[in-house]
Formats: C-alpha cells, sequence, structure tokens
C-alpha cells in the first residue's frame, strides 16, 4: 500500500495546483504520473529508512514520513521547473530521511531488530546513589 494517495496530495497543495503538474491533456488528473511520482517518493523514503534499520514498506507510516512522502512526490511532478520552496521542502525531507538513516532521528516504530525505543534505562539495586547514606 503505498504511503500516500492522490488525495493527499490535494489535500496539502490543493487540487489546482496537482491538476495543473498531472493534466493528461483534458482537464483531468494523470493517475499514472501521480502514481510514478507517489512510488519514486516512496522508493526514496525506503531506500533511506532501510539503511537505518527499518522494514520497508513502513507500517505503520508515521505522519512525518506522510507528510515528507508528499513534499517528495511534490518535487518530481514540478520535474525541472521547481520553485525555489517546493525545492526547499524536498531538500528538507531529503535531510530528515538522511538524520533517519544514520539513527539520529527515530521514526517512532520497530525497526528490524525490534521495537523502536527512545532510550534505555538501567536499574541497580543494594548500592547508595549518594554519599553518606542519601536523604
Amino acid at each position: 500500500m503505498p504511503y500516500i494517495t492522490l488525495a493527499d496530495l490535494n489535500q496539502r497543495f490543493g487540487e489546482a495546483e496537482i491538476l495543473a503538474l498531472a493534466d493528461d491533456g483534458t482537464g483531468a488528473v494523470d493517475q499514472d504520473e501521480i502514481d510514478r511520482a507517489i512510488e519514486d517518493a516512496q522508493g526514496e523514503i525506503d531506500g533511506r529508512v532501510a539503511a537505518g534499520g527499518y522494514s520497508v514498506p513502513l507500517s505503520p507510516v508515521p505522519n512525518i514520513v506522510i507528510a515528507y512522502a508528499c513534499d517528495i512526490a511534490r518535487y518530481r511532478l514540478y520535474d525541472a521547473h521547481a520553485s525555489d520552496q517546493v525545492t526547499k521542502r524536498y531538500e528538507d525531507a531529503i535531510r530528515f530521511l538522511r538524520l533517519v538513516a544514520k539513527g539520529e532521528v527515530l521514526l517512532g516504530i520497530g525497526t528490524d531488530e525490534g521495537a523502536e525505543t527512545a532510550g534505555s534505562v538501567d536499574f541497580q539495586t543494594g548500592s547508595r546513589v549518594m554519599p553518606g547514606g542519601g536523604f
């Protein structure tokens, strides 16, 4: 199942913009072009997060990944005509995915090694933490 749909792109960027980017020549959206951009975005995401130990495709898909998938697909639809804002959003998405791949940002879902955690706690018994006996 894809991370995003045409409906997600329309909701984030407006139907008029998406139609302008993927008009099939009859005033309707070319679904094949949309699907290609969505697949490209998902492939880019999967390639980067897999390097961070995540099983792909991601399930469940974190909201931040959905947002960045939309930005990447939009950038792909613009092709060589992307504005500075569209390009910056794409670059922000790639920067985020690189941090995920390095393990510097966690997605809050499981990795191939098991459950994702934000850290661990080590408990030790039988020793004093504060000098002089504590409280």
